[in-house]
Parts: C-alpha cells; sequence; structure tokens
C-alpha cells in the first residue's frame, strides 16, 4: 500500500490515491464519498466492518475512513485485522466521546479520529493532511540508500536511511510516526520537549488533533523497545525526553 513515485504530485488534486470509507450509515458514507470524489480522489465504500476488511485487501487504500460502531465487525476488530506491516493512514469516526474509546482507537493503529457529527471540512483537511505524512514518508523511502543493515546484535539499531529499527538483533516494524519521534528523541539526548513542541518539529503543526497523540506514540514506541523502553523517559507536566542510548543511530 505504499505510494509509488508517480503517487508523488499535486497535493492539492491527489489523483490516483485511494480512500476506502466504511461507515454503517449509508448517507455519512455516501456523502464523504461524494466529497472525496469532488477532490480528486480514487474513492470505495464499505457499509460494514466485513465489507471494509474484505475492500481493504481488495482496493489497497491509501488512505481508510472507518467507523468505529458496525455490524460484522467494528472500527476496533477491522483494525486488528489490518496487516501490522501496512503504511496504509487511518482516521476513525465515532459518536463517542468518551476519551478512552479514542485511545483505543490509537493504540489499535489508528493515526487520527473524529468525533461525530464533524465538519465535512475538517474530514477533508484531515485525509489530506494523512496524504502528505504518507507522501512526505514514501519520498525518504524512495531516496534512501541501498545500505544492508547488518545484525549488531546489541541493544537498539535505528538506521535512519532505510527507516529500519532493530532491538537486539531483531527488526522491529515502526509506523511512519512512531519511527519520526524515536530518531527526533534519540538525535537530542537528555533534551526535554513538551508535547506541543514535539507536535511541532515531528508532525510540522499538521495535525489537528490534541497533545494526546503524544502519549500514545510514545506508549507503541516503549512497547516496541522491550527492554530497552526505559530509553524514552517521561518528565512530569512536562514532556518526554530520550536517555541512556546504547544503541547505534545509523
Amino acid at each position: 500500500m505504499d505510494f509509488s513515485a508517480n503517487d508523488i504530485g499535486d497535493l492539492h488534486r491527489d489523483d490516483g490515491v485511494r480512500v476506502l470509507v466504511a461507515d454503517d450509515e449509508c448517507y455519512i458514507t455516501d456523502s464523504i464519498a461524494y466529497a472525496l470524489q469532488r477532490e480528486g480522489y480514487i474513492v470505495c465504500s464499505a457499509y460494514d466492518g466485513k465489507q471494509a476488511f474484505d475492500k481493504i485487501n481488495e482496493f489497497k487504500p491509501h488512505i481508510l475512513i472507518l467507523d468505529i460502531m458496525m455490524p460484522e465487525y467494528n472500527g476496533y476488530e477491522v483494525c486488528r485485522r489490518i496487516d501490522p506491516d501496512t503504511t496504509m493512514g487511518i482516521l476513525m469516526l465515532t459518536a463517542k466521546s468518551d476519551l478512552m474509546d479514542k485511545v483505543i482507537g490509537l493504540e489499535l493503529g489508528a493515526d487520527d479520529y473524529m468525533t461525530k457529527p464533524f465538519d465535512l471540512a475538517e474530514l477533508l483537511a484531515r485525509v489530506r493532511s494523512l496524504v502528505r505524512r504518507l507522501k512526505k514518508a514514501n519520498l525518504r523511502k524512495l531516496k534512501s540508500s541501498e545500505e544492508i543493515i547488518k545484525d549488531k546484535n546489541k541493544g537498539v539499531v535505528i538506521n535512519t536511511s532505510e527507516r529500519l529499527v532493530y532491538v537486539d538483533g531483531e527488526n522491529i516494524e515502526f509506523k511512519p510516526k512512531e519511527f519520526d519521534l524515536l530518531v527526533f528523541l534519540t538525535k537530542n539526548i537528555q533534551r526535554v520537549f513538551t508535547r506541543e513542541k514535539i507536535l511541532e518539529m515531528v508532525w510540522n503543526m499538521e495535525y489537528l488533533g490534541g497533545t494526546r497523540t503524544i502519549d500514545i506514540h510514545i506508549l507503541r514506541i516503549r512497547k516496541k523497545l522491550g527492554i530497552y523502553s526505559n530509553m524514552i523517559v517521561t518528565v512530569p507536566k512536562i514532556g518526554y525526553k530520550a536517555v541512556n542510548f546504547d544503541g547505534d543511530l545509523l
């Protein structure tokens, strides 16, 4: 589901970008689909969770707009079934205002969320933001070197050109923003950053949600670092910093 070189084009029209809209409320699905098509996206619709999962495999969307409360599979279950190696951007829709519902979605791999009722113009802006992030991440991959990392079997190894992370010799999959955040902190050992500063430096002020997404990404990073999770430290009432990085940053 990566973008090819031919996909890297005009950021306003986004020709060739595939978006799957999944919501059991047909008028919402159809309204979103119509608005996206007017913006130049290639759009496919699903009206329950099973349809959504099947169409992910068939349509191979770059962006998935996914409602949480759906029959067959709910949005959480769809996220659990998605290949963890995918680079697809996920925007979750929820009728619930409970923060925990949003946190669960982010922990399962969603990149952003919106609470119903929502403004359609804001949804389109968030989709454009997701597309920009994915295109930037893929451009870095296209420009990366052909270097092959050798298994150093030593702590944490981060290859910034290939965007690979090894933990005790094992290649661990990091989503684009997880990788960017890990590199940013490890390049600034012992420096404390507020959540707002991290949003500015890592998200380039494109993220339209709150700072809670930083906490979710840190949680995911720590989980993937395993026994080295303590290299990312929480600074109470301020933010985060990286310490004790005994691996290699290439």
